[in-house]
């Protein structure tokens, strides 16, 4: 049976908003509504419940329109403000009062209008009610005691709107916090897998170019020379090269393995694997404080150590060989040195083919560099990363 694939549910248009959005709004619904109804006996005359009714009804059209129209939804509740702030002067026991700091509260909480907006706006609803007290013949007192009344749940309102201001701003650094890491990520990747690939390159290109050499000198000494033991040596010599190059091969995309051992691990073991193989006496060293460096720079320092170590056996095969990885400061420092001086009996290794070369490019791709020459009669590789 094939299930086919379900529409993945868009999230409801609550998880956009505030934790305490749903507080805020039930308490404004509650003032609203529960003002009129508390209201002093003869205070609620015709005129004043048509104002009241409108205030409540723009409150429930801005609760309605909040997410659907933010703009019209502003719109209507200002308006709802200043209708409840014309009736704040024919009602005495603080009923309009109530609904319009409501409808004020919720106003200048919003993060979408200005604070100029939100000023000219407690500005109005300020002089309404001012207007409406005077119209009303209440005392001056009155009209003060309510414009306080007013400014204080304004300045409220605004410190909430002030916290929500900085947690959207957190929220947006975070997103693009998110975005960047996930960029670099990408990029890291990328420059991984061009790394991954030039070294495969590089190792394809050597091993069967010269695999495919000895083959053809193989079959020609087999074919037109009948030389069986020329050939069988040729054929053991391709099949030591394909065997290197796989090994090769290995190293290479070793950095993409989640269980690399650490590079000081990695060289004492490449050290140990040469002294078994070969008859040098190696001597593998560190020094400083190991860290953990980039994959490119590590896999750098093991392909030059196992070049130094394969020249050595080439170039001078019983001399011993010292490798010091030393942690600097700012750098990395790897030193190969094969041979003891003028009386260590054999001679030392002096390589400067492709192989070196190959490595001093690597190295420079990484910020690194290398250097090999004669040193107290011996031959020193010398490469260094940036730490």
């Amino acid at each position: 049976m094939i299930e086919t694939p379900r529409r993945p549910r868009r999230p409801s248009w609550l998880v956009h908003l505030s934790p305490g959005w749903a507080v805020e709004r039930l308490f404004g619904t509650i003032m609203m509504v529960a003002a009129p109804l508390t209201a002093a006996p003869g205070m609620l005359t015709g005129t004043v419940c048509a104002l009241l009714s409108l205030g409540l009804a723009g409150w429930l059209a801005f609760l309605f329109l909040e997410r659907r129209a933010p703009v019209a939804a502003l719109v209507v509740l200002g308006v709802s403000s200043l209708v409840a702030a014309t009736a704040v002067g024919s009602t005495a026991d603080g009923t309009a009062m109530i609904m319009s700091c409501s409808g004020l509260v919720a106003f200048s909480m919003h993060t979408r209008p200005t604070p100029l907006v939100i000023i000219m706006m407690t500005g109005v609803a300020v002089t309404v009610a001012a207007l409406s007290c005077v119209f009303a013949e209440r005392p001056a007192g009155d009209a003060f005691g309510n414009a306080a009344v007013m400014l204080v749940a304004v300045v409220l309102g605004l410190s909430r709107r002030q916290y929500r201001v900085q947690a959207e701003h957190a929220e947006r650094l975070l997103e693009q916090t998110r975005r960047a890491q996930a960029e670099h990520a990408r990029a890291a990747a990328l420059d991984e897998r061009t790394r991954i690939a030039r070294e495969l390159h590089d190792v394809l290109a050597h091993s069967l170019g010269a695999l495919g050499v000895q083959l053809e000198l193989a079959d020609a000494l087999l074919s037109e020379k009948g030389d069986l033991n020329g050939g069988l040596e040729r054929v053991r010599r391709a099949r030591r090269l394909a065997a290197e190059g796989l090994a090769e091969a290995r190293h290479a995309v070793a950095a993409l393995r989640d269980d690399i051992p650490p590079l000081t691990e990695a060289m004492a073991r490449l050290a140990a694997d040469h002294g078994v193989d070969h008859p040098a006496d190696v001597r593998f060293e560190v020094a400083g404080t190991p860290r953990s460096l980039s994959p490119a720079a590590a896999v750098c320092l093991l392909r030059t150590m196992r070049e130094a170590l394969t020249n050595a056996a080439k170039h001078a095969a019983s001399a011993a060989i010292t490798v010091r990885l030393d942690y600097r400061a700012e750098t990395v420092r790897l030193v190969v040195r094969n041979g003891t001086g003028p009386a260590g009996g054999d001679r030392a290794a002096r390589p400067e083919g492709y192989g070196l070369a190959g490595m001093r490019e690597r190295l420079a791709l990484v910020g690194g560099r290398l250097t090999a020459g004669e040193s107290d009669g011996g031959w020193q590789v010398v490469a260094e990363v940036p730490a």
